[in-house]
């Protein structure tokens, strides 16, 4: 328990502290935040010190992160039953990818339908060019998410379920994004709806994958980013298209809630093999 905490309480202090460092050197960089955001690699470096201070432990926290060597013993191993679970995963982790853009669909076409009109800036309007815009926010949600989903969601899971786990990893995400709160109360809350949302998504859709994990929260996290970036206001910091974006993210999360199994705390012999 003591363990957990240390780890937990480490990576969280280095994340925040520097992800503030990151961002008050950014604009000395010359690097366009419209680009990509140095504070999005302020988990990466709060996973680097976990991995300085507990070496024999990184491994572990991090398994499945990136793509599983195939040997002939697991080849052998994915015929059959074993082969039909993997179909499993697959089908559910296509669904998660999914759900980024159903989930700027439904905020943005309400949107359009509250206002009388839509919002969307063609990407080669962009001040840079739009594939470099999504191969840094690629990097960049990859950044975040070895951090959030790589990390800190496997370390929470050992003390608690997987919807509860999920929705703490998500407060913790939001509160992170700290300039959120120098908005309107309104528009705050509609951003860790979203956030807290989002990460339950992320959770059970990453629960029993062993492979690419990584690959696949960045591209979750990046096509959300780039569907906020073309369709909706958010940076102006407009509540309305803010809380229909936590609204559209509840939504997407409450299937993967209702199928999700029983939230309840990892047994102590679970937690030991952890």
């Amino acid at each position: 328990m003591r363990a957990w905490k240390a780890e937990t309480g480490v990576f969280l202090t280095v994340a925040f502290v520097a992800a503030g460092a990151l961002g008050a050197v950014q604009p000395a960089t010359g690097i366009p935040p419209e680009v990509v955001q140095l504070t999005q690699f302020g988990p990466a470096a709060g996973v680097l010190v976990v991995a300085l201070l507990w070496p024999s432990r990184i491994r572990q926290r991090l398994a499945g992160a990136l793509p599983r060597r195939r040997t002939p013993d697991t080849a052998q191993a994915g015929k059959g039953g074993a082969a039909q679970a993997g179909k499993g995963r697959a089908g559910r982790e296509l669904w998660m990818l999914l759900s980024a853009p159903l989930i700027i669909a439904l905020a943005a076409g309400t949107y359009a339908l509250l206002e009388g009109v839509g919002r969307f800036t063609d990407p080669r309007t962009l001040e840079h060019p739009f594939a470099l815009v999504v191969v840094a926010q690629l990097v960049g949600a990859c950044g975040e998410e070895i951090g959030w989903r790589c990390l800190l969601q496997p370390l929470v899971r050992t003390r608690f379920g997987p919807v509860t786990a999920s929705a703490l990893v998500g407060l913790v995400w939001g509160f992170w994004h700290v300039q959120v709160f120098t908005h309107a109360p309104a528009y705050a809350a509609g951003f860790l709806l979203a956030t807290v949302a989002m990460s339950v998504v992320l959770g059970l859709g990453l629960e029993h994958v062993r492979s690419n994990r990584l690959l696949l929260a960045g591209g979750f996290h990046t096509l959300v980013n780039l569907g906020m970036l073309l369709f909706l206001d958010d940076d102006s910091g407009a509540v309305l298209p803010m809380a229909l974006f936590g609204g559209a993210c509840l939504v997407a999360a409450l299937p993967w809630v209702m199928r999700a199994p029983g939230t309840r705390l990892v047994t102590a012999a679970e937690h030991g093999a952890r």
